[in-house]
Formats: structure tokens, sequence, C-alpha cells
């Protein structure tokens, strides 16, 4: 009798190990992966130090990366060359680099009042999500500047979205709002919009650094007016995230970010359901550009690790 109940005993306990402490185990093992988002580098391609063209080498062969996030400003004039969105493809391909995202700037306000600049505004995206398609990127992320007035500004933002989301939607691109400033950095009323919206694929990407409400662009590098709480913010986004941008500035002896709390956001980031890339986007000014991806890569990979 004995036997039987410590036998009995002993499978109970063996069931309950298997279960609980498995299901924890496997949610603090969840993969770090980097992706490195083409602005980053975004003086060295100004300046011509850089060849845009090669970015795919440059993330696998500098920095061991191997997804990319692109950015449309450096390819304006290749927006409708399919010959060349093909052998941008191939070039990922032979560098073993994975495309994940188009980021598209200058195309028009998604949240103009005017019914007229809306409608093209959307039809100026329209080119990039055809890029985007061709590169193998399964998201093409706008901004939604627009009206003043929050109301116009909403209404005018769901209006854009929708159709340009429909239209993606054909090719299977996904469409995705950043934080950028104004009322792009407004994550409760982002979220807002996304869920009324309501199509599969129109999320976000939200961005560690750009929550400055009262400034196009977003940037908190400094001083800014009338700051959103970035880890509110970043919060109230990744249950629509399709990316996400680690954004990182300028940084201390220990090599973490003077401005963002790297630990704090990358545990909001590691403890949601999100389980896509997280892109280095450094945006500093004291570092180099290679030093400041090189110290970003580092810190993400330790305060992950910490989460």
């Amino acid at each position: 009798m004995k036997r039987r109940i410590f036998i009995r005993n002993s499978i109970v306990s063996a069931t309950a190990l298997a279960t609980t402490p498995m299901f924890a185990y496997a949610g603090a093992e969840k993969e770090l992966q980097i992706s490195l988002a083409q602005w980053s580098l975004h003086r060295s391609f100004n300046d011509g130090t850089l060849d845009p063209v090669v970015f795919a080498s440059i993330a696998k062969n500098k920095y061991n990366i191997n997804a990319c996030e692109y950015v449309n400003g450096f390819y304006h004039d290749k927006a409708k060359d399919e010959k060349f969105w093909n052998e941008m493809k191939e070039r990922s391909a032979n560098a073993g680099v994975t495309n994940l995202v188009m980021m598209v700037d200058d195309e028009g306000d998604m949240g103009a009042a005017s019914e007229n600049k809306r409608l093209k505004a959307v039809e100026n995206h329209y080119k990039w999500v055809h890029a985007t398609k061709l590169l193998g990127c399964h998201t093409m992320r706008v901004n939604a500047f627009g009206d003043s007035d929050r109301e116009i500004y909403r209404m005018a933002i769901m209006d854009t979205m929708s159709r340009l989301a429909d239209y993606a939607a054909k090719m299977d691109i996904n469409i995705v709002i950043e934080n950028h400033g104004l009322f792009s950095s407004d994550a409760a009323l982002i979220a807002g919009i996304i869920k009324e919206v309501n199509r599969p694929n129109f999320g976000a990407l939200p961005d560690f650094g750009n929550w400055c409400l009262s400034a196009k662009w977003g940037t908190t590098q400094g001083e800014c007016d009338k700051v959103y709480d970035r880890y509110q913010g970043v919060s109230e986004l990744l249950p629509y995230a399709k990316a996400v941008s680690a954004k990182s500035y300028n940084f201390n002896e220990q090599g973490e970010d003077r401005k963002i709390d790297y630990y704090r956001m990358m545990k909001i980031v590691k403890e949601s359901d999100y389980e896509g890339y997280i892109g280095i986007e450094y945006e500093g000014v004291e570092k180099s550009e290679h030093e400041g991806i090189l110290i970003s890569k580092e810190l993400m990979k330790k305060a992950w690790n910490k989460a």
C-alpha cells in the first residue's frame, strides 16, 4: 500500500513539474532577434561613405546581423524600378539576410483634412507597397501626420489606413504606423485607431525614442515641451506590433543609454506576446554610427538577458 501511494504521489509531482515550470521556462527563454534599421547609418549613406545598395552585406559582414529594415529615402529614384528591387532582394539572399520592413517617409500627410490630399497620399504609397513586396519585406512603415484637430485627424487616419491596408493586403504586406511625433506619438490614440480600422495587416511599429507630442518626427534626444511616457506608449502599441524599433541615443561609461532605460524597455517587450525582431536604430551624435550600433547591440543583449 505504501509503495502504491509513493508511486501515485511521485506521478502527480512529476506531472506538476512537467507542466507549470516548463511553461514558465519557455516564456523566460524567448529568443532575442536583432535586426538593423538602415537609419542607423544615415549619415554614412548620405555623405557617400557607404553605399545603400549593399546595406544587407554591411549588416551581415560588419555587425553579424542577418535581418534588415530599409528607408525609402535612400532609393527615391528607384521606387518603380522592379529590376532594381529584384536585384536588391538577390543581394540580401546572397548575404544571408532577411528583409523585414520598408520605412516610407515624405509621401504626403495621411491625416490631412482634405480628402483630395489624403487620397493623393495613399496613392503615393502604392509604389512603395510594390517595392516592399519585391524586396521580400513583410511590412511597410508609414508616417501618420495630419490635421491639428484631434477628431479630424482620427477620422482622416482611419480613412487612409483602411484604404492603404486593403490595397497592401492583396500583396500580403502589413501597414504599420510608427510613433513619429505629434498625434502619432499618442499611443492610446493610435491603438484606438488600429482597433477601429480592424484590419489584420494593419498595426504599429513602436519605437523606443520618438515620443515628443509637440514636434514632428518626435525625437526625444534633445528637449521636448510635451512627451508621452515612452514605457506606457510601447506597452500600449505592442499588442498591435509587427515590428519594434530600439532607438538609442547617447551612452554613459557603462554603455547604457542615458535617455532610455533599456532594462525596463526590453523587459516590457520580452514579457509581451510580441515575437518578432527588434531593430537597432542608433541616432546618437556622440559616437560614430559604427560604434553606436555595436554599443546598442550589446546593450540590447545585456538588457534582454536580465529581463
